[in-house]
C-alpha cells in the first residue's frame, strides 16, 4: 500500500508540474517558492500543538483548494502559479512520506511515523 500511495502522490505532482509548465510561468519562480510552505515548521517554536496546527495549514490540500476558489471568484489570475507551486510542494512531500502532523510529535503524521525508529 505504501508504494501505491506514494505513486499516487507522484502522479499528482506530475499533474501539478504539467499545469505549471503550460501556464508559462517562470521556472525560477517555481524554484524560489517551492520550499516556502516549509516555513510553517517555524510554528514548532511555540510547541508541538501550535506547530502541528500551523504546519498543517500550510500542508493541506484544503488551503490550495481555497486559494483556487479565491482566484476564480475574484479573477486574480496572477496567483495561479503560486497555487500550482503550493499544490506541487504538498504532493512532493506526500510522495516522500511526509504527512499532516499530529500534536504528539513532528514525526507523527497521518501517513505514519517519519524519521529513525527507536529500537
Amino acid at each position: 500500500m505504501l508504494i501505491l500511495r506514494r505513486a499516487e502522490y507522484g502522479a499528482v505532482l506530475l499533474i501539478a508540474l504539467w499545469f505549471y509548465a503550460i501556464s508559462g510561468a517562470s521556472w525560477w519562480l517555481f524554484a524560489l517558492c517551492f520550499l516556502v510552505p516549509d516555513l510553517t515548521m517555524l510554528g514548532y517554536v511555540f510547541g508541538n500543538r501550535a506547530g502541528a496546527v500551523i504546519y498543517n495549514i500550510g500542508h493541506s490540500f484544503l488551503g490550495v483548494i481555497a486559494l483556487a476558489i479565491f482566484i476564480h471568484i475574484f479573477d486574480q489570475e496572477w496567483l495561479w502559479p503560486y497555487m500550482l507551486i503550493w499544490f506541487a510542494h504538498i504532493a512532493f512531500d506526500r510522495m516522500l512520506g511526509y504527512g499532516l502532523k499530529y500534536a504528539s510529535s513532528f514525526q507523527d503524521t497521518h501517513m505514519g511515523r517519519i524519521g529513525r525508529r527507536k529500537i
